[in-house]
């Protein structure tokens, strides 16, 4: 016992020391955990929800279920396998949220694309064709281009409000968009509308085949999401019995649990990787 609770001081000693530290600078061109988590509440849509805020409400949810299992069933090996699970569906759910928007987005840029196109062959400038899409574009991707609009009236640095639109939009195809905006804007010639055109139906195509490609895929990806939560289920079942529990209150029963909810994490990250297709990362940031 003494032993332990030295080897817990030196931790927390070393803990306490390593708190100091300044925190290490991040490497170029990597992303960290922090941008990752911003750039999906982006992409699906929450512009309220803080990195931190989620953090907060998986630890919340983890913890009311925590206390919720605990009450019902008296074990706190099954509890506090109910409050892992719990504790990543506010994550998950979030990821569902961005990966439906970006099904939605991919049949609407093109469109956005056409509406750059038009206001460039009618004379406008890039700004005010950018401008334009907040106001005539497609609902659900106008506010990002209104706040383009406004940066632009209110600070005259194109380059800068692109970067802001960047982020906004928070979109591999976005990205795309905005980067050849800006070679144009630096480079110039008369190929910009050239350029959008054949980008609007490279967006078409792409968006037409990984629609194929999805609808006969999704049973794989529904079938694993069914594998994996059918013994949980019947898990959450025998907790309502006490001689079910008992089983599980055992040294041995927590093994099972362990080994039963890592060969189910394995399998199904298998199962989605197989099944899901590959998503396009934001490499132009």
């Amino acid at each position: 016992m003494g032993s332990l609770a030295g080897l817990l001081f030196g931790l927390g000693v070393f803990l306490v020391w390593r708190s100091f530290e300044p925190p290490a600078p991040p490497r170029p061109g990597r992303v960290t955990r922090r941008e990752r988590a911003a750039d999906l509440l982006a992409q699906a849509g929450i512009e309220t929800v803080t990195p931190g805020a989620l953090l907060a409400s998986c630890v919340g949810v983890g913890t009311l279920v925590l206390v919720l299992m605990y009450v019902v069933s008296r074990s706190p090996a099954i509890a506090l396998a109910f409050a892992v699970m719990a504790s990543y569906a506010p994550v998950a759910l979030v990821k569902y949220r961005a990966r439906q928007r970006r099904s939605e987005l991919r049949d609407l840029w093109p469109e956005i694309v056409d509406n750059l196109a038009s206001g460039v062959r009618a004379g406008l400038s890039l700004p005010e064709a950018l401008t334009q899409v907040g106001l005539r574009g497609p609902a659900e991707l106008r506010r990002p281009f209104q706040r383009f609009g406004e940066d632009y009236r209110a600070t005259g640095r194109f380059y800068q409000c692109l970067d802001r639109l960047k982020a906004g939009l928070a979109d591999p195809v976005g990205d795309r968009i905005v980067e050849s905006l800006r070679m144009a804007r630096e480079v110039g010639g008369t190929d910009l509308g050239r350029l959008l055109r054949t980008l609007s139906a490279f967006l078409r195509e792409d968006a037409r085949t990984r629609a194929e490609l999805e609808t006969r895929q999704g049973w794989t990806i529904n079938a694993a999401r069914l594998a994996v939560a059918a013994p949980w289920i019947v898990l959450a079942l025998l907790s309502l019995r006490p001689e079910a529990v008992d089983a599980y209150n055992s040294a041995a029963g927590l093994v099972v649990l362990l080994i039963g909810g890592g060969l189910c994490l394995v399998a199904y990250r298998v199962m989605v990787r197989i099944g899901r297709l590959p998503e396009e990362e934001r490499v132009l940031r």
